[in-house]
C-alpha cells in the first residue's frame, strides 16, 4: 500500500469513498506528514503554502472524531478572513457530505449577526470563523465553546499581521484545556512559537516543501526607478502577456488602489481588493476576478489571503514582499498543477538589497532582466472573455445555479456552454456568461422568469 494513499489511514470507509469521489487520489505532502498526527489527536504546527490541501488535513480529522448525537459545537476553525472562512466552511461540507446531518456555520463580520444567533440555537458541529465575530458572539453569551475538542488556527500568521492575537487569546480561553490545537501558517515569523506556547500542548511541527517545482515558475526582476518607470513596466508586461488572469501584489493599500485606478486609466479590466472595501464591494471584486470577467486584481498580502484560484497565470509584484518567505508565498500561487507560472517583480535601486535576500530562490543570476518593448503598449488591454450579471435573487429566495442556467437556456436560444461560474449568495447571484452575449442573457432573465419569478438583474463594469 502507497503511504501516500488515503486508504493508509484510520478512516472510515464512507470517508474513503467521499475522497475518492472528490478526486482526491492521493495525499499532497502537507497531509501525508499532518494527517497520521491530527489523527492521534496529538497538537500540531503545520507550515505549507496556499494550495497545499491543508484544509482536507484538519477537516479529515475533526470529521473523524464528529460525535453526530451532540448538540454543541466540537470544533471550531479561526481564519484571518471572511473569504477563507467561507472556503473552509465549504471544503469541510464536502468532506462531510456522505455523513447525515453534519452542521457547518460560519460566524464572519460583513454579515448580519441576527441569522447567526439564530443558527447557533440549534445543533451545530462545526464553526468556522473570523476572530471579531467569534468573539463578538462570547461577549452576547451566545456562543458556548465548552464542548470543543479540536481547535484549528489557520493561516496564522496573517492573524497575527492583522493584530488578531488579543482576540485568539481570548477565544482560546473560553475553550477546554483538554482539547486538540492544529496551527497551520504558509510563513513562520518568530510570533508564531508565542502563540504556540501559550495555546498548545507539545505540539509536533511539520513543514511540506512549496507544492510547486521551481522549472514551472519562470522568474523576472526589472529595474525601475521612478513610479512612472514602474507603472510604465507593469502596463508594458500585463499588454504582452496578454493573460485572463494576473495578480499584482502591492505593500499598502493606498499604492493598491492608486495602482488599480492607473490600470483602469489606460484601458486594462483591473480591480482591487484593499482594507477600505465595504463585504459587498470586496465579494463582487473576487468574484468577478475568479470568474474571469476581470484579468487583473490588485491587492496587498492580506487582502489576498484566501483566495481560492486554481489557474493563476501570472503574478506581478509591483512591490517588492518584505521578506523572503513572503515572495515564496507570493509566486507560489501560480504555476500549479504542472503548469508554468510567470512571476515578475518590479524594484528600485533602493530596494536592491530586498533582492539580494532572495539570492537562494532566484536561478538567474545576471539581474535586472530586460524590460520588454514599450512598442507593447500600443495594443489594446486584454478583454475578459466572460462578463458578470449580478441577480438580485439568492438563497433566500430559493434561487439554485440550476435554476439560473435552465431560465438562461430555455428555448435553445443561448447554449449553455456559454455560462461560466455561477455563485449564489444569501440574496444575491452571480453568473459569468460569454461577453459577446452578455447583453442577450441580460435580457433574457429581465423578461422571462427564473423559476417562476421574475428578478431584476443588471451587467457588473
Amino acid at each position: 500500500m502507497n503511504s501516500s494513499d488515503f486508504s493508509s489511514l484510520n478512516l472510515s470507509r464512507e470517508l474513503l469513498n467521499n475522497l475518492d469521489s472528490l478526486g482526491y487520489k492521493e495525499m499532497t505532502a502537507i497531509q501525508s506528514l499532518s494527517l497520521p498526527v491530527i489523527l492521534a489527536n496529538k497538537d500540531l504546527i503545520g507550515q505549507g503554502k496556499t494550495g497545499s490541501g491543508k484544509t482536507a488535513a484538519f477537516g479529515l480529522g475533526l470529521i473523524n472524531k464528529m460525535d453526530l448525537n451532540s448538540f454543541k459545537p466540537q470544533s471550531l476553525v479561526i481564519c484571518p478572513t471572511r473569504e477563507l472562512a467561507e472556503q473552509v466552511a465549504e471544503e469541510i461540507r464536502r468532506l462531510a457530505r456522505v455523513i447525515n446531518n453534519v452542521k457547518v456555520i460560519t460566524l464572519c463580520g460583513g454579515a448580519p449577526i441576527g441569522p447567526q444567533i439564530g443558527s447557533l440555537r440549534h445543533r451545530t458541529h462545526v464553526i468556522v470563523g473570523t476572530p471579531g465575530r467569534i468573539e463578538e458572539h462570547l461577549r452576547k453569551g451566545t456562543l458556548d465553546l465548552d464542548n470543543i475538542n479540536t481547535l484549528v488556527l489557520d493561516e496564522a500568521d496573517r492573524m497575527l499581521d492583522m493584530g488578531f492575537l488579543e482576540s485568539i487569546e481570548k477565544i482560546v480561553s473560553n475553550t477546554p484545556i483538554e482539547r486538540q490545537t492544529l496551527l497551520f501558517s504558509a510563513t513562520f515569523p518568530e510570533e508564531i512559537n508565542t502563540i504556540a506556547g501559550s495555546v498548545m500542548n507539545r505540539p509536533i511541527k511539520v513543514k511540506s516543501e512549496s507544492m510547486h517545482e521551481e522549472k514551472t515558475i519562470k522568474q523576472f526582476f526589472y529595474e525601475t526607478n521612478s513610479h512612472d518607470d514602474r507603472m510604465t513596466a507593469l502596463r508594458i508586461l500585463l499588454s504582452k502577456y496578454k493573460l485572463e488572469s494576473v495578480l499584482v501584489f502591492c505593500n499598502t493599500k493606498s499604492d493598491t488602489k492608486d495602482v488599480a485606478n492607473e490600470l483602469r486609466y489606460h484601458g486594462h479590466y483591473a480591480l482591487a481588493i484593499h482594507g477600505d472595501l465595504d463585504q459587498r464591494d470586496r465579494d463582487q471584486s473576487l468574484i468577478r476576478f475568479t470568474n474571469k470577467s476581470a484579468s487583473v486584481l490588485v491587492a496587498t498580502d492580506v487582502a489576498a489571503r484566501g483566495l481560492d484560484i486554481d489557474s493563476l497565470d501570472m503574478v506581478i509584484n509591483y512591490n517588492v514582499a518584505h521578506n523572503p518567505e513572503v515572495h515564496i508565498h507570493r509566486i507560489g500561487r501560480t504555476g500549479r498543477a504542472g503548469r508554468v507560472g510567470i512571476a515578475c517583480t518590479l524594484y528600485s535601486d533602493k530596494e536592491k538589497y530586498k533582492i539580494e535576500t532572495l539570492s537562494s530562490i532566484v536561478d538567474n543570476e545576471e539581474l535586472p532582466d530586460t524590460l520588454p518593448s514599450d512598442n507593447y503598449l500600443a495594443k489594446p488591454a486584454n478583454k475578459p472573455a466572460m462578463t458578470t450579471i449580478k441577480i438580485d435573487g439568492g438563497k433566500k429566495q430559493k434561487l439554485r445555479p440550476g435554476d439560473i442556467v435552465g431560465g438562461i437556456t430555455a428555448n435553445g436560444s443561448i447554449d449553455g456552454d456559454k455560462i461560466g461560474k455561477i455563485h449564489v449568495t444569501n440574496n444575491w447571484s452571480y453568473v459569468a456568461v460569454s461577453s459577446d452575449l452578455a447583453k442577450d442573457v441580460l435580457r433574457k432573465i429581465k423578461s422571462d422568469k427564473l423559476k417562476g419569478k421574475a428578478f431584476r438583474a443588471r451587467i457588473l463594469s
